[in-house]
């Protein structure tokens, strides 16, 4: 709910800067829970399975004896903790001998997403040279570096990005993937990488969740045929005595465990299920990927049961070490075992005694490394635990060669970062898995038509997704990608060679009237948390491009639509306006694979037919939730394992329209896009001044603001959680325009409900000061900022108020929360 502005007006200006105080009411509910179940693993239940002796060879053993023999507590203790590059620099290791560097999400050589490769070589070799330079009492020991290539080394511009996992799981081709996994290390390694966080093995159960395109399958036999070779291609097969070979890395399998298998699909949330399930559905991947030799595993933010997996030693020991014969190390995520009870950033003992062989403290190292420290020499931490720890990371870091980095064979070799080799394998993938829903003679496109090609046809950003440049996949244009072809390029390039024409308009408006339109959409990029939604509705509040489907529809026009996205969605709607209506997934940066299965050749037949088979169920309805083959009630739109082609055809009838029992889901978000303020938001000015709609490069798209006295511009609604948007370091970003220089200091706040206290204010004077009259710029400051200063970001009811005391003026055409990629500050 809303209160009235009168409310907010009284409460806002009782405080003496008359902006730092105010209360917008809200509603919390708080559902009681019922006892949960055990969190006690039976180790005799679960799948056995072991690490090749190759691992644990004697000569690698004896190697690592002798030089843990010359370790010191410091250098053990270092060993066991991972910093990230965004949080430290190469001459910390001269003080804090860390065993390992990552590059998160959003962290690259000096802030730059889109720095050149040669950076990243040259980062990753500075903290190579420090880690192994000589000095005194020092034992030189290799860092090992890490980073999470998703879908390829979707890190770096000019990399091949191969479709999201979600995709190539509906291939069902294990031989694939394995090139895939092959292709991708040595992309990686090119640049210097020795690590990847990869292959994910989850087993998404409820599409609600953000990170359900990580997932191959909502069943295990895909996950289960995947996860041996994906680590044999990242890899390499283990040998006795031999490191992994040029080109291969070190792979992760993740997140252990049951991090698909949460409650309401909420991203680190809590998986409140038995054992018996979280066996047969949740563990199935491990196995073959331990099998396969896979040098790591990841620990999941996630619970069972209400335990963090993190802190649950009989998963972590009984079960992976012990029963499926584990002898790698295992890491955690992201600050992970900060949220143990009893546990911060920097200081958590559990964690290491229940398993865990080496910290991911990207930002919490050095206080993690004191404390540590402190506790294996109290003997909180037994030694024989820290010694167990570092042994498995001394283990790994042979066997991955890091000892023998002489003179890398692979490394610095930039013609194979997006190599045609691998490109064409990215291609190959695409086509393979494209699902095929409905098509009613209108594929493939016949040689020679005059096609229409329209909607974001030429984004390869947003066919790409999340983890692209960007953690969240965000900000990212087709001159990213310089070897890659958009979906558009493909269409154009097949229809041409085939004798046609094709015409590019995203909104529709041909100049030619088309035999046929092409019509590609659906979901922006996101990453974990932020893809969070609350139904599998799709555009249900403002179907954009339904209208766009419907108008070339009454146009006469047959209509293929193109869906990406990252899970299935509800589009029955969108469906019913289509002849022909392909589900894409995420493609990735070879827009070409789409054109090679809808589009023929002169001969009259595409280059190749339909192959995917849909891994995870589409939706009836946008109100279910968890929608799995097997389940009780199973009712479908499209069966797991559906897909049509051209050699076994189906019809499917007009499908029904209603999405069941949800409402349009409101924003999160987006407070202010492209002049609108999207649901459940408002925007009141409370105080002395005013609020016009402007023009500013398009109709109406913009709010002048101008104070003459005290006064608030607040945007609020009813409360929202931002407390994951907060760790997960996202930020407000604001675009403005100052039309008059302020007079007076201008604070920037976040307010929850009913009390003053919890709002956060942060003064802005000097970043509005900076400002040049008349100059449309945007900021991005740090949700952290406003929790720092006391805001209570788990019940946020007014995400953007900014006010002053004196006349100031302001146009803004956007406020929203994005993703820090190294530009969102706090201000001073």
């Amino acid at each position: 709910m809303t209160v009235s502005p009168r409310r907010l007006l009284i409460s806002a200006l009782v405080a003496s800067t008359g902006l730092a105080s105010f209360s917008l009411g809200g509603a919390v509910a708080f559902a009681q829970s019922s006892p949960a179940p055990s969190t006690i693993a039976h180790p005799d239940q679960w799948p056995a399975a072991a690490s090749p002796a190759a691992i644990t060879d004697a000569k690698t053993e004896a190697f690592i004896t002798q030089l843990m023999a010359r370790m010191s507590v410091e250098e053990k203790v270092g060993q066991t903790i991972q910093g990230d590059i965004a949080s430290m620099t190469p001459a910390d290791l001269e003080k804090y001998p860390l065993g390992s560097i990552l590059a998160g999400g959003n962290s690259a050589p000096g802030g730059d997403d889109r720095a050149p490769p040669k950076a990243w070589i040259d980062l990753v070799d500075a903290y190579r040279k420090e880690a192994l330079a000589p000095r005194a009492g020092h034992t030189p020991i290799p860092i090992m570096f890490g980073i999470d290539a998703v879908h390829g080394h979707n890190n770096i511009v000019g990399a091949t990005i191969f479709p999201h996992n979600i995709g190539l799981g509906a291939m069902r081709d294990p031989a694939l993937i394995r090139r895939i996994g092959q292709a991708t290390g040595e992309e990686v390694a090119v640049v210097g990488g020795d690590w990847t966080f990869g292959p994910t093995v989850a087993v998404p159960r409820d599409d609600r969740w953000g990170r359900s395109y990580e997932g191959y399958a909502e069943d295990p036999e895909v996950v289960k045929s995947y996860s041996g070779p994906m680590t044999l291609g990242l890899q390499g097969e283990l040998k006795p005595g031999q490191t992994l070979g040029a080109g291969h890395i070190a792979g992760s399998a993740k997140h252990f465990l049951a991090d698909g298998g949460t409650e309401d699909g909420k991203d680190q949330g809590d998986a409140r299920i038995s054992e018996q399930e979280l066996v047969a559905i949740h563990a199935q991947g491990y196995p073959p990927s331990i099998d396969a030799g896979i040098l790591t595993v990841m620990a999941s933010f996630s619970s069972w049961n209400g335990q963090k997996i993190t802190g649950n030693k009989t998963l972590l020991t009984d079960v992976l070490k012990g029963r499926m014969g584990f002898q790698g190390f295992v890491v955690s995520d992201w600050n992970a075992h900060g949220q143990l009870p009893g546990c911060t950033n920097i200081s958590c003992p559990q964690a290491m005694n229940a398993g865990l062989d080496m910290y991911m403290a990207p930002d919490s190292w050095k206080g993690l490394y004191d404390n540590t420290l402190a506790q294996v020499k109290s003997g909180e931490i037994p030694m024989a635990r820290l010694d167990d720890a570092v042994r498995r990371i001394l283990r790994v870091k042979v066997k991955a060669g890091l000892f023998e980095r002489v003179a890398p064979t692979v490394q610095g070799k930039l013609d194979r970062l997006g190599a045609a080799d691998h490109r064409a394998i990215a291609r190959e993938a695409v086509a393979k898995s494209l699902v095929l829903l409905k098509n009613d003679g209108v594929l493939p496109v016949k040689p020679g038509a005059k096609v229409l090609v329209a909607g974001a046809a030429d984004d390869i950003g947003k066919a790409s997704g999340g983890w692209t440049l960007t953690w969240q996949g965000t900000g990212n244009k087709n001159s990213d990608f310089p070897h890659g072809q958009s979906i558009w390029g493909g269409i154009e390039q097949a229809v041409t060679a085939a004798g046609g024409q094709a015409e590019l308009a995203p909104n529709g408006q041909f100049k030619t009237k088309p035999d046929v339109a092409i019509v590609v959409f659906g979901e922006d990029p996101y990453a974990e948390f932020q893809g969070d939604v609350a139904h599998l509705g799709y555009q249900l509040g403002d179907k954009t491009d339904l209208a766009l489907l419907k108008k070339l529809k009454a146009q006469g026009i047959p209509v293929v639509s193109v869906f990406l996205s990252g899970r299935p969605l509800w589009v029955n709607p969108e469906i019913n306006a289509s002849d022909a209506f392909v589900a894409a997934w995420l493609p990735g940066s070879e827009g070409g694979g789409v054109a090679d299965v809808l589009v023929a050749g002169k001969g009259g037949k595409p280059a190749r037919d339909f192959q995917g088979k849909l891994g995870f169920s589409w939706p009836k309805r946008a109100d279910q939730g968890p929608l799995n083959r097997g389940q009780p009630g199973y009712d479908p739109q499209f069966a797991y394992g559906y897909g049509l082609s051209y050699a076994k055809p189906g019809q499917v009838g007009t499908l029904a329209e209603d999405p069941g029992n949800v409402a349009a889901a409101g924003s999160v978000d987006r407070y202010f896009v492209d002049g609108r303020l999207p649901a459940p938001w408002r925007m009141d000015f409370l105080g002395a001044g005013s609020v016009k709609t402007i023009d500013a490069g398009a109709q109406e798209n913009a709010r002048q603001v101008a104070w003459t006295g005290q006064g608030m511009l607040a945007i609020h609604g009813p409360p929202v959680d931002l407390s994951r948007q907060t760790t997960g370091d996202m930020a407000v970003m604001v675009r403005y325009r100052i039309d008059v220089p302020p007079t007076a200091p201008v604070t920037m706040s976040i307010g929850c409900a009913d009390d003053a206290s919890c709002a956060g204010t942060l003064d802005v004077s000097n970043l509005v000061k900076a400002a040049k009259p008349g100059e449309w710029r945007s900021a991005k400051i740090k949700l952290s900022c406003f929790q720092a200063v006391g805001a209570k970001m788990d019940h946020v009811t007014a995400p953007f108020v900014i006010g002053t005391t004196a006349p100031f003026g302001v146009s803004l055409t956007e406020v929203r929360l994005a993703s820090n990629e190294g530009d969102a500050i706090c201000p001073k």
